[in-house]
């Protein structure tokens, strides 16, 4: 049984409530009808009521728990794992809100420094270019795993196979949960099997981030499929998720973290002690946006406006990978394009090298990193022949 597995977390402490923000927990739970709260600075009317807004007194701007919104929380999980997910009907994940994903890998990042047994977190060759920072400054040694091929512009799976075949026993590994960030390669669902039973065979802790669930492909469960397929064989790992791009909420900085435990006691002392790495960070997330995403998640009609909402992104960008393809292809520009409608999500490693880029910015305009990644949700009818004509001249121009 899942429950039954031995957690790699089972040594921590349960940690005690915070002497402020603890009051009010011990307030919220008790039932009697004459309590008191006293504990928490935060002004209240003659009523004991606090300020709200004026077109609806439901809705009020105080402070949150320390591990947020709880049914913003509750709804995330069941958006990654699945709503019949075992791990969830077993009590088994604590979920807590975060500052989108970069405050969700932070505050796992910081939790892993404290209270497991390695330190060394494996991140994939290219990867999001703040990764590094973010654990390097929680306190963990990030070294880095083979990804992209560069002649194939496709996944290097044998050298991602062989690299996390040496990492030491129990290493933490980062997995981009879909539409891999900068190069859009993700594996497929056999390559992720493989993936999956090296890293339980060598006790290889998963810790995912999920910025794209729903944009990549269209499909929520889908994109999720990765992760549900590591929660499905009752192990334990770290789920970060950004609701920044498929929900547009990039400057609300919504986020969750998740983990998932071996037992639901255990869940309980991780609970505890991601609210002693949360309480100096930050003290409590916002409010406002996690109060717009459970609005959408709770309701099955705004949920499936979502859903549709989603599918249309997914597909227009799914569309201008095939246009400029085709526009390329048209062209007679040198060499093989078919890794831009091979790769997925919102970015394309095009492939062009740092001369190239620079020619283009220089003599048509346009912008990339150095790399050669280009957002794929920047193009549109009237810029993609431009953007064609550009790629051929650099490519014929500068082989």
């Amino acid at each position: 049984m899942a429950s039954q597995v031995a957690s790699v977390f089972a040594g921590i402490a349960q940690a005690p409530e915070d002497p402020i923000l603890g009051v009010t927990v011990a307030f919220n739970k008790d039932p009697s009808p004459v309590k008191v709260n006293l504990g928490v600075g935060a002004y209240r009317t003659e009523e004991g009521k606090p300020l709200m807004l004026i077109n609806d007194p439901s809705r009020y701007k105080e402070y949150l728990p320390i591990t947020g919104l709880a049914e913003f929380n509750k709804l995330s999980a069941k958006l990654i794992f699945g709503a019949d997910s075992p791990a969830i009907q077993e009590n088994r994940v604590v979920t807590v809100q975060c500052l989108s994903g970069t405050g969700s890998l932070r505050v796992g990042g910081e939790f892993l420094a404290k209270h497991y047994h390695e330190h060394t977190i494996y991140i994939p060759t290219p990867t999001w270019g703040n990764h590094p920072k973010i654990f390097t400054l929680a306190g963990l040694t990030a070294r880095t795993y083979r990804y992209y091929d560069p002649a194939t512009r496709g996944l290097d799976f044998n050298g991602l196979v062989e690299d996390l075949s040496s990492a030491p026993l129990g290493s933490i590994v980062l997995l981009h949960a879909c539409a891999h960030n900068p190069t859009g390669v993700d594996p497929t669902v056999d390559q992720w099997e493989k993936i999956r039973q090296l890293m339980r065979s060598k006790s290889l802790l998963p810790f995912f981030d999920s910025a794209y669930q729903g944009f990549a492909s269209g499909s929520l469960d889908k994109d999720a499929q990765p992760v549900r397929m590591f929660v499905a064989d009752g192990g334990e790992l770290l789920m970060a998720q950004s609701y920044a791009k498929n929900m547009g909420l990039y400057g609300e900085r919504v986020g969750a973290l998740s983990i998932v435990c071996g037992s639901a006691d255990v869940a309980v002392r991780v609970e505890s002690q991601l609210k002693l790495v949360i309480r100096p960070m930050y003290s409590s997330p916002p409010l406002h946006g996690p109060s717009v995403v459970a609005t959408i998640l709770r309701d099955s009609e705004m949920f499936n406006e979502w859903t549709v909402e989603l599918k249309a992104m997914a597909d227009r960008i799914i569309s201008m990978r095939q246009q400029l393809f085709d526009a390329l292809k048209s062209r007679g520009t040198p060499g093989d394009w078919s890794h831009i409608i091979k790769q997925i999500g919102m970015f394309t490693f095009t492939g062009l090298n740092s001369e190239q880029v620079a020619f283009m910015r220089q003599e048509y305009h346009i912008y990339m990193t150095s790399d050669g990644r280009i957002s794929m949700a920047g193009l549109n009818m009237k810029n993609l022949p431009h953007l064609a004509d550009a790629i051929h001249a650099a490519v014929t121009k500068l082989k």
